[in-house]
């Protein structure tokens, strides 16, 4: 036997996770030249990064051989939330928040309950802990909570919903939310990933936070990968009820979150002319490729988040056209929807090359 072999069987069963495709590596596949490249597949801030973080990253330059200090982020944020300090765990990215609940609360011989079509994330989360993973149905491709219910199990300690869904787009309502956590036991997580939380409408918007005090079983997951434009910073959060948070402090790497990571976040907090800004770009992005789907005849999911999934059938065969004119967008095969595609919403040029690079992979 190899040493690989003795790894856990679980382990050794994991599929890696597969990111969109970067512009780099479809330049050196294809000879396309990196700036006739557009890439709309990984639900990136099309503004890029806020001017106030790219500020506080260049002040921070000069700090790096200091081993990084989270209080400022940390503070911060708890003055955001209306919570103590204690109630904030830091990620390097909010995937790695989930990762750390995965550690804490499954184990070989719990379960996890999370939807079909959802985050790919938190089976791999779940696997890699060595839980069995429970995947309940979709209703119109979002969440089907009373299944989810029906689905928990006495060995199920987390049960996982991205709201708005990553990759179908979909949204459940307050109400929804607060009916559901009423009925799950206490002693199983409820992790809400809010990561598309802030292209929601203000109407729409959840404040979810304020579940905690009534839910110490509710953990919600923030990042500042999307909005925020840090995703190449890696850098995310979770707020749960202050044991929680104290059980996934424990696991979590020392220094998780680097000193650019940590200025950045902190300083794009206070930057809400981007963020509107970015709210109204990506508004505008999603009227003007949902009327493009329609005049091609796509079939679309509505977006809640800072893209759209869309049919076309032969998705492979698509997407691989798309490609070929310099255009990535998102496969989605491996979420149990091969006839789909997901496009990130982008600046209007690149929506509308989009389109223009669509029309033409589909006739």
């Amino acid at each position: 036997m190899s040493l690989c072999d003795h790894s856990p069987a679980y382990i050794r069963a994991l599929s890696a996770y597969q990111p969109g495709k970067p512009i780099t590596q479809l330049s050196r596949e294809l000879g396309i030249p990196v700036d006739n490249i557009i890439k709309l597949a990984s639900n990136e801030n099309p503004l890029g990064m806020s001017p106030k973080a790219r500020a506080a990253v260049e002040r921070e330059l000069g700090t790096l051989e200091r081993y990084p200090d989270d209080f400022e982020l940390k503070s911060a944020l708890a003055e955001r939330h209306g919570l103590p300090r204690e109630c904030i765990v830091l990620g390097n990215g909010s995937n790695d928040v989930l990762d750390l609940l995965a550690r804490v609360f499954l184990a070989p011989g719990t379960s996890a309950v999370f939807s079909q079509h959802a985050f790919a994330v938190y089976p791999l989360a779940s696997r890699s802990a060595g839980a069995e993973l429970i995947a309940v149905p979709a209703r119109d491709f979002g969440h089907d909570l009373n299944a989810m219910l029906a689905a928990i199990r006495p060995d199920t300690r987390v049960v996982w919903i991205a709201n708005p869904n990553n990759p179908t787009g979909t949204f459940l309502a307050a109400d929804e939310l607060v009916g559901f956590l009423e009925k799950v036991p206490a002693n199983v997580a409820v992790v809400i990933d809010e990561a598309y939380n802030d292209y929601l409408p203000p109407a729409e918007r959840i404040d979810s936070t304020a579940w905690l005090a009534r839910f110490p079983n509710l953990v919600v997951c923030r990042t500042f990968s999307k909005i925020y434009g840090l995703a190449g910073l890696r850098i995310g959060y979770g707020l749960a009820d202050a044991g929680v948070a104290d059980l996934m402090n424990r696991v979590r790497q020392p220094f998780n979150c680097n000193n650019l990571a940590l200025a950045a976040a902190v300083a794009a907090l206070g930057d809400d002319e981007f963020l509107a800004k970015s709210y109204a770009v990506n508004v505008a992005g999603i009227e003007q490729i949902s009327a493009g789907l329609t005049r091609l005849g796509r079939r679309f999911i509505p977006a809640h988040g800072n893209f759209i999934t869309f049919h076309v059938g032969d998705a492979a065969a698509v997407n691989e056209r798309l490609l070929r004119q310099g255009v990535i967008v998102r496969p989605i095969a491996g979420y149990g929807m091969p006839e789909w595609l997901r496009v990130t919403i982008g600046l209007e040029r690149d929506n509308a090359r989009f389109l223009e690079a669509l029309a033409q992979a589909l006739s």
